[in-house]
């Protein structure tokens, strides 16, 4: 059968949506804000534990960014698989609740910048590429673009919860609760699923006949009412 205009079988290339092409296009994009932003940041950054944090991150990010290029620019698998984000931060020491602080505001001069907002700003970047690599992941019809994409999503997510510790520990990021009793009933809000879902009694004496088989002349699908015996 003829194919109509403008319509072909994808090669390995050109077997990308056009849906496909713009969110790769904003990811590519985003994730090159995060690394200039990386850069621009570094220069400013205090405390050496951060800076540490952001050389590993800025490494990572740039060969995913690499990987995600070639996966897209020639529809074949990258140099290497993905790797496995490792942060070095410990989550067993969140500090939960809030205490006074000052009211946060703008800057108005680059001798105002402090570690506390570099590291605001790296997480909310992480956490904007998480969500744009999640969108695109789905709308992916190359094989190769749509693994890579969805292999890097642990990855960033990773790196969000690696600054979000880092703040915590340094009480740039409080985490409020809620009263213990709120949270109790909150966490008890949904029960658990039962394996099988109950078969109404309706439908038990029904026959199920698949979509590609014809009923037969007997068959109750022809009739009002079930086949008597």
């Amino acid at each position: 059968m003829n194919n109509a205009p403008n319509m072909h079988v994808g090669t390995v290339k050109r077997n990308h949506s056009g849906h496909e092409v713009f969110d790769i296009h904003e990811v590519l994009s985003v994730t090159v804000s995060t690394l200039d932003s990386y850069t621009m940041s570094r220069q400013y950054v205090k405390c050496s534990e951060l800076l540490t944090i952001l050389d590993r991150q800025y490494q990572f990010l740039t060969d995913e960014y690499n990987m995600l290029v070639q996966a897209f620019s020639t529809g074949e698998d990258p140099v290497h698989g993905t790797l496995r984000y490792q942060m070095t931060q410990h989550n067993d020491t969140i500090v939960y609740g809030m205490k006074p602080s000052q009211p946060k505001k703008p800057i108005h001069s680059m001798l105002e910048v402090k570690d506390e907002g570099i590291s605001g700003h790296m997480l909310i970047m992480l956490k904007t590429l998480a969500g744009i690599r999640t969108v695109a992941a789905t709308e992916a019809t190359n094989p190769v673009v749509r693994r890579v994409l969805a292999d890097s999503i642990p990855n960033c997510i990773e790196m969000a919860y690696e600054i979000f510790l880092y703040q915590n520990k340094h009480q740039y990021y409080q985490v409020p609760q809620l009263a213990e009793a709120d949270m109790a009933q909150m966490q008890n809000s949904f029960g658990l699923a039962t394996n099988q879902p109950q078969v109404s009694r309706q439908l038990q004496g029904s026959k199920v006949v698949p979509i590609n088989q014809t009923p037969s002349p007997s068959s109750p699908m022809n009739h009002g009412s079930p086949q008597s015996h």
